[in-house]
């Protein structure tokens, strides 16, 4: 036998919908002030009606004491019911529809009265007042039941009080003109509460729509969600409004944007300056996965509108990535190096061989000596000048990608660079990107060559690397810097147009600058300089003390030629210049 089901129990209390809170707080509100402004109405009606009925009364009894015949026939006759102060005074109740008109002396004896049988006796309430010559005003009970009263004093023509006029309006009329006036009020009332419930349904409706239905306590916990998430995940979430206001932002797009909470509220162009960041952000630079650098940041933005035509996009930060893909296109160049000596090393072996096959001894010992001399003279070309090992290394590496793409590297004869450099990893960032992008421009065309200068002061460093490629137009010399501009096809790893763009900061962020010019052979002409790119005379480099020259062949005086193995030292920097060492000089 299965157990008999707990019943369940009633449940009261507010239900769980947001849209059902909303639409009955709302109508308790109508209510009560529909209510509350009732009452309020009712009671000053109340007062002003009783304040109403004794006014008139008080201005019948001022016109009836007015009558300039009414003193004298006071003091002339007698109290009687045909008398006629009793006939005067039923005249004016009967035109003014009061209750009744008192006419007394000055011993409070009634003159004049409605009921015939009470002339003659003394009023029932207290007429020392208006005896006395003033005015009264009041709501009171007498003989003839609760009335309002006016009563005003009776004075003669030489202006002798010669007794009172008391008027009584009766209440029940005047409680009948608040009843009247209640169900005209109710109606109105009742149509304010029903305009305040449709208003209250029709924006609770609202709330539904927007709320999509759901409870507070589902907002709350989706709200709390929201903030755990945005402040735990590791991209950039910035949402702006449809002005271009900056209404949230998590703590990677501060860390990213190098922002504040102080930024929220402030327009974006504003918060972040122009650029193309600001531009990728607001709108006006359209597409997925748009490349942008700020600061020393390459991020990666995306960008969706929102329904109330604001947008939320989020960046990420692809600074490590880009360094592993310009790391990855490096060890590519010098694999390709390294094959390329070693196909040509093959070659020499083959045809040193055929000679000594051939008994051609002499001939050998010719060409042996001519290779290796080659060699020698290549590697210091290089390193009587440029006397910083990465800069040299990354040199010699390049030349020999050079040569297999057909492309003639050279170091004019007039650079000189010391190893007192202030920061050497940047500066073999620039250098790689700008010779890169001339061996682009130039793989393929005859006669190909790309020149690097490098020349000091006495704290600058003028870098100019030419080529003898097509040339940048005059209306993209500045374009070509903007973070994600390029007309070459993506590498596998990622996008293109990030290594100018680096190049412009990085001479920024030094105080120096960046331009495009015409090389002598028709190409193109990059120069940069870096006013603060040498530490001071004798002071302590990055690479400038006599460590750092010793370890370059040809970097000071007493070197000479024989000393061209210190080359290995500096191709080490590089992942192994010895390996690499086909002519600079192709």
């Amino acid at each position: 036998m299965s157990p008999t089901p707990t019943p369940r129990r009633l449940r009261l209390g507010l239900p769980r919908r947001a849209f059902s809170q909303i639409l009955l707080m709302q109508l308790a509100i109508a209510a009560g002030v529909v209510v509350l402004a009732t009452g309020l109405f009712l009671a000053p009606l109340s007062h002003q009606l009783d304040d109403q009925a004794m006014r008139r009364a008080l201005a019948i009894a001022e016109t009836t004491a007015a009558q300039p015949r009414l003193a004298e026939e006071l003091i002339s006759t007698r109290a009687t019911p045909d008398g006629p102060v009793q006939a005067e005074a039923e005249r004016i109740r009967h035109a003014s529809h009061a209750e009744y008109i008192v006419i007394m002396d000055t011993r409070g004896i009634r003159w004049s009265h409605t009921d015939p049988r009470r002339i003659g006796h003394r009023v029932s309430t207290d007429p020392s007042t208006p005896l006395s010559g003033r005015e009264v005003m009041e709501i009171d009970s007498g003989t003839l039941g609760r009335s309002a009263r006016g009563k005003v004093p009776l004075l003669d023509k030489n202006g002798t009080l010669v007794g009172a006029v008391s008027v009584g309006i009766k209440y029940d009329s005047v409680r009948a003109r608040l009843m009247h006036a209640i169900p005209g009020l109710f109606a109105y009332a009742g149509g304010a509460l029903a305009v305040g419930a449709l208003g209250a349904y029709l924006i609770s409706r609202r709330v539904q729509r927007q709320t999509r239905d759901l409870a507070f306590s589902d907002i709350s916990a989706l709200l709390a969600e929201r903030e755990a998430m945005l402040h735990s995940i590791r991209e950039g979430v910035v949402a702006l409004d449809r002005h271009g206001r900056i209404r949230l932002l998590n703590d990677e797009a501060q860390r990213l944007l190098g922002l504040g909470t102080e930024a929220v509220g402030h327009p974006l162009d504003e918060a972040l300056g122009p650029g193309r960041t600001t531009d990728v952000l607001s709108g006006r630079v359209t597409g997925t996965d748009l490349l942008t650098v700020r600061g020393e940041r390459v991020l990666v933005a995306n960008r969706m509108p929102t329904d109330d035509q604001g947008a939320v996009a989020t960046l990420r930060d692809r600074t490590e990535l880009e360094q592993l893909g310009r790391e990855l296109d490096a060890t590519r160049s010098l694999i390709d190096a390294l094959r390329a000596q070693d196909h040509e090393h093959a070659n020499r072996m083959h045809t040193l061989l055929g000679l000594l096959e051939l008994e051609m001894y002499e001939e050998a010992a010719e060409f042996v000596g001519e290779v290796a001399g080659t060699h020698r003279i290549t590697a210091e070309q290089v390193t009587e000048r440029v006397c910083d090992p990465m800069l040299a290394a990354l040199l010699v590496g390049k030349a020999t990608v050079a040569a297999e793409r057909g492309v003639r590297l050279t170091v004019s004869e007039d650079s000189s660079l010391p190893g007192r450099l202030v920061d050497a990893g940047g500066l073999v960032t620039v250098v790689g990107n700008l010779v890169d992008n001339a061996l682009d421009a130039t793989a393929g065309t005859p006669d190909a060559q790309v020149v690097i200068s490098l020349r000091t002061g006495e704290r600058t460093v003028v870098l100019r690397v030419a080529d003898s490629g097509p040339g940048v137009p005059e209306e993209h010399r500045e374009a070509v810097f903007a973070d994600g501009w390029s007309t070459k096809e993506p590498p596998a790893h990622g996008r293109r147009g990030i290594g100018l763009a680096l190049v412009r900061r990085f001479a920024e962020r030094h105080g120096g600058s960046t331009r495009i010019g015409s090389a002598p052979g028709g190409g193109a002409e990059f120069t940069v300089i870096l006013p603060e790119a040498l530490a001071a005379p004798g002071g302590d480099g990055t690479e400038g003390g006599e460590e750092g020259l010793e370890r370059i062949a040809g970097c000071g005086e007493g070197v000479g030629p024989g000393a061209a193995g210190g080359t290995g030292t500096a191709g080490g920097a590089s992942g192994g210049a010895d390996a690499v060492r086909p002519a600079v000089e192709t």
